[in-house]
């Protein structure tokens, strides 16, 4: 860097980066782009987890991109989507209707939530750990 062409306060060099005198030293004023705040449920949660600890680079890139929240809302999303519809089409495919939750509640709920495993795993497979 040139001395004659630093100003006291802020200077822009070729790159367009300006600074800010600290004592002796110009440090750059670097901010991240603000991203809108989500509430994660147990999907984005997971695939968040499953970035930072397996896709260090992926998780990295996204996260300096700001695309990082964008892609969990969007995996949360899908993955509730999914769920409903794989637990509606095995309820149809077993026969599983709403009367039974009246007459045979032990035998409703416990088919229903073998349907809900059975959907988590396969979103879990396909869409979290991917």
């Amino acid at each position: 860097m040139e001395n004659k062409e630093l100003k006291e306060n802020k200077i822009e060099n070729k790159y367009g980066i300006e600074y800010t005198k600290v004592g002796d030293y110009f440090m750059p004023n670097l901010v991240l782009e603000k991203e809108e705040k989500i509430i994660l449920n147990k999907y984005g949660r997971m695939r968040l987890k499953f970035l930072k600890e397996n896709r260090k680079a992926e998780y990295t890139i996204m996260f300096m991109n700001g695309t990082l929240n964008r892609h969990l809302k969007e995996i949360q999303e899908i993955a509730d989507n999914r769920i409903n519809l794989i637990v509606e089409q095995l309820k149809k495919k077993n026969n599983l209707t709403e009367e039974m939750k009246n007459t045979e509640q032990l035998y409703w709920f416990s088919m229903m939530n073998n349907f809900k495993n059975i959907a988590e795993e396969i979103i879990l497979k396909e869409l979290i750990y991917a």
